[in-house]
């Protein structure tokens, strides 16, 4: 099978280029219709084939083979009035299929409301998922909004959140020390930890007080504070968290903590209840 570049549109200088299907199948032509997802994702206004195939580092002609399937799929728009690639609206489909799967319980819903009434502050509820920790459930505050990047789904930096700290802090050293492998510790701002010694060390603190706070760590004008959900057993499986304007945090911070705990321990019974 050939797949002419003028099938999916497209009105640049290489349009006439034949493009031969790659081996299909194979776990290299998925790992880059990723990696391709992920790159026009990152550009405000997509990117056009030629920006694609160098990111991929691969022939034009196969960068449109792949752009074909991706278009043909719903993946990707091809904006014929700029010749470049946007994101399609199939991607909202495993937005939402995300969103369901994490979907929490009622009572743990709410116990995340009470929490946000309680400390009036946007909260939030982090879960296990495999080798990852995802938010799973965040309730909003029309006073103090949530950090922005902080949605259902969010996975990233879990070294620097304080939700984050707190499940960390619950894995077992080599759990640990793969995950910190895998995902590294990079620096989100000027105060984030990034050394794995001083990560231990604080993570310590955390296992020990019970109670995770960050000031600045992951988001500059941003403290926020997080506690461990626990089984009847005792293993931590969640954590809740709130987050705050930093500039007034020491002045909240002992109501706040107050409040994140009851959160948890409100938590904890509804996980207990079912």
């Amino acid at each position: 099978m050939t797949v002419v570049a003028q099938d999916i549109g497209l009105s640049l200088p290489e349009a006439s280029v034949r493009v031969d299907a790659p081996v299909a199948g194979t776990v290299k032509s998925v790992a880059r219709a990723f990696r391709a997802l992920e790159y026009v994702a990152t550009r405000r206004d997509g990117a056009s084939a030629k920006e694609i195939a160098a990111h991929l580092d691969i022939a034009l002609p196969s960068t449109y083979h792949l752009l074909a399937t991706l278009v043909e799929s719903g993946y990707l728009v091809h904006l014929a009035n700029n010749a470049r690639f946007g994101l399609g609206y199939q991607i909202r489909v495993l937005e939402q299929g995300l969103t369901h799967q994490l979907e929490v319980p009622k009572a743990i819903q709410d116990a995340i409301g009470h929490l946000h009434a309680e400390a009036d502050a946007a909260a939030y509820y982090a879960v296990y998922r495999e080798t990852e920790v995802v938010l799973a459930h965040v309730v909003d505050s029309d006073r103090r909004p949530r950090v922005r990047v902080l949605e259902v789904g969010f996975h990233e930096a879990t070294h620097a959140t304080a939700f984050g700290k707190v499940m960390l802090a619950a894995m077992t050293v080599q759990q640990r020390q793969e995950y910190i492998r895998r995902v590294g510790l990079r620096a989100c701002t000027g105060k984030t930890i990034t050394d794995p010694d001083a990560l231990e060390q604080h993570l310590a603190h955390v296992r020990e007080s019970g109670i995770a706070l960050e000031i600045g760590e992951f988001q500059d004008r941003i403290a926020c504070m997080a506690a461990p959900v626990r089984t009847p057993a005792g293993e931590v499986v969640a954590s809740v968290a709130i987050s705050f304007p930093k500039a007034l945090f020491a002045k909240h911070r002992w109501d706040l903590e107050r409040a994140v705990r009851h959160g948890a321990l409100v938590a904890n019974r509804a996980l207990s209840a079912r």
